[in-house]
């Protein structure tokens, strides 16, 4: 079967060219989505640097606003302290601690159900006629009307004094006198002189100017010291309104939010721009490299395509000149066998043709006989008369051969005997080289093998040397179809090879078996074999070791090809001073045993 070079190529470089399309849009996409996805980690990147940027602003606005507010309470905790100490401060702080509250923090707390721990209505109670007992003194009063007059229209809505037990000795929200903070962290922090400050929203406060609503508050506990400024006599806790400056804050945070959704906006344009030019970029790249392939793809065709042209013009006279040549090699062997055979007829003809003479010579004597019958004849039918006369005196001399004449007969019956025989040896000899040639069957047939062999040896044996001996050792074969005038060619080829290898004297062994691998054929000689640098290239076209002129060296390479192009293959084996052996086999087939033929 032809190789059919154009269809591999155009199957194959369409497979290649889908391939690196393929290839080249996966890392097309690949590098669109890194780029995509570059551009979304810068872009989350920049927006979460802009987000902590902004929340840290916030942060530290609200730290600021924190520290500026609790500065400015603790000042004014030390003005509270300094302007009140004398005017009733020191004297409530005073009376305040002497009330016991003992026997109210020995009502045990509560535990809730999301385990929290609150005071039970008895203590708060207890702790609201502590409130009472402390609002019913004068100080608180005096107290209450100083504070009032100095907070009236400030940013401070609450004011609260706690004890250092924790008590609530006043409170601008009155309800709240009394209420016990000694759990609170902000009253802990201020007893060891740390002030702690809070930013907290209520929906509704209780004011000095009344009830307000919405409001963002700052509570800060501070340590209110006495007159010698290093101890501490208890916790003031102040609530400053920081509605506005919060407000500013979160206008300045809004904006600060709206420019970056406008900057992350805007880097996410320039990005799909971005994305969309390198898209447009590597596109264009793609379709250029498929150009490029396609072009590369319709030159790489043209020429293929003439290559295969030109292989195909030489597939063609590589077939033609391989046909002349084991036409001439199979010219060379009827040359050789026709030699041989034209004496091998030499003989029977030679004597065919002396006994023919003889027989002929023969005859010319047999003619006065035959001329006396033939007048005696003539003398008996023009007769009517049972008596003929005949002239005796003159008819003695010629009728006297007659005796000798008789005897000649035998020996002619002899001699065209021998030349029937010649005729028969000639005959056999013809039918067997009609067999061997098998001119008349072109195609295929059913046929023995061995009857093909017994041709070949016999053909064989009028062309080799007659010192040499071909022995047959044929088993049963089966029929096989086959081209039979090209195995016959190659038997012969193999025969005469062993010949020329034996030289003189000796003998050629031919051998057909059926083994388990199938038909198998044995060409053996006693020659001096073939050197083991030779073997190798036994079978090479055009290589041979006879003199020039005494081969063509095509011989065992077209043996070779006959052998496998009838499915078979062909082997040799050869020991030096042994002898040589050529192992031809066939498959067996069903149906006859066919030698499946290539097409």
């Amino acid at each position: 079967m032809r190789f059919r070079l154009v269809r591999y190529f155009v199957l194959t470089s369409c497979v290649a060219i889908l391939a690196v399309a393929a290839v080249l849009v996966y890392f097309q996409q690949q590098q669109a989505d890194l780029f995509r996805s570059v551009q979304s980690e810068e872009a989350a990147f920049f927006g979460d640097v802009q987000t902590e940027f902004a929340k840290q602003q916030e942060e530290s606005a609200l730290k600021d606003l924190l520290a500026i507010h609790e500065g400015g309470n603790v000042n004014l905790t030390r003005l509270f302290a300094n302007t009140l100490w004398d005017q009733g401060l020191s004297a409530l702080l005073a009376k305040a601690g002497a009330i016991d509250v003992s026997h109210c923090r020995s009502i045990p707390d509560q535990q809730t159900a999301d385990g929290k721990t609150v005071a039970p209505a008895e203590k708060k109670a207890c702790f609201a006629e502590i409130g009472a007992m402390i609002r019913s003194l004068p100080e608180f009063a005096y107290l209450n009307d100083k504070v009032y007059r100095s907070m009236h229209r400030s940013s401070v809505f609450k004011i609260k004094v706690f004890d250092t037990r924790g008590v609530t000795i006043y409170s601008s929200e009155h309800a709240q006198v009394g209420d016990d903070k000694i759990a609170n962290a902000g009253f802990l922090g201020a007893m060891v002189g740390k002030p702690t400050s809070e930013l907290t929203h209520r929906d509704k406060f209780s004011a000095f100017e009344g009830q307000v609503e919405n409001r963002d508050l700052i509570s800060s506990y501070l340590p209110l010291y006495g007159q010698d400024g290093e101890t501490i006599i208890g916790v003031f806790e102040v609530y400053s309104d920081v509605t506005r400056f919060l407000g500013r804050i979160n206008q300045t945070q809004a904006a600060t939010r709206a420019a970056q959704a406008n900057n992350l906006q805007s880097i996410a344009d320039a990005s799909d721009r971005s994305q969309q030019r390198i898209d447009g970029s590597v596109d264009r790249l793609v379709a250029l490299v498929l150009g490029l392939l396609a072009l590369l793809f319709i030159v790489l065709f043209l020429i293929v395509r003439r290559a295969d042209r030109l292989l195909r013009q030489h597939e063609t006279e590589r077939a033609r000149n391989q046909q002349q040549l084991a036409q001439a090699e199979k010219m060379a062997s009827l040359g050789q066998m026709v030699a041989g055979v034209a004496h091998q007829l030499n003989t029977p003809l030679a004597f065919s043709k002396s006994n023919v003479t003889m027989a002929m010579e023969g005859m010319r004597e047999l003619s006065t006989p035959v001329d006396v019958a033939a007048r005696l004849a003539e003398i008996t039918r023009k007769t009517e008369d049972d008596v003929v006369t005949l002239n005796v005196a003159g008819a003695r001399r010629r009728l006297s051969g007659l005796q000798l004449s008789g005897r000649d007969v035998d020996d002619m019956r002899t001699m065209l005997g021998d030349v029937l025989g010649g005729i028969e040896q000639m005959s056999e000899m013809v039918t067997n080289l009609r067999d061997f040639t098998r001119l008349d069957r072109n195609k295929t047939v059913d046929f023995d093998l061995n009857k093909s062999l017994r041709n070949v040896i016999y053909v064989a044996r009028s062309v080799i040397p007659t010192t040499i001996t071909i022995e047959e050792r044929l088993d049963g074969m089966p029929i096989v179809n086959c081209h039979v005038s090209q195995l016959n060619q190659v038997f012969l080829n193999l025969i005469n090879n062993a010949a020329q290898a034996i030289g003189q004297d000796g003998t050629i062994t031919v051998t057909s078996r059926v083994g388990d691998a199938g038909i198998e054929i044995r060409v053996r000689d006693n020659g001096s074999g073939i050197p083991a640098s030779v073997l190798p290239h036994i079978f090479d076209a055009y290589f041979s070791t006879k003199p020039e002129g005494q081969g063509t060296g095509i011989g065992l390479s077209i043996a070779r090809e006959i052998v496998e192009n009838h499915g078979g293959t062909i082997a040799v084996e050869s020991t030096s001073e042994q002898g040589t052996t050529f192992l031809v086999k066939f498959p067996q087939a069903t149906e006859h045993a066919r030698i499946g033929l290539a097409a």
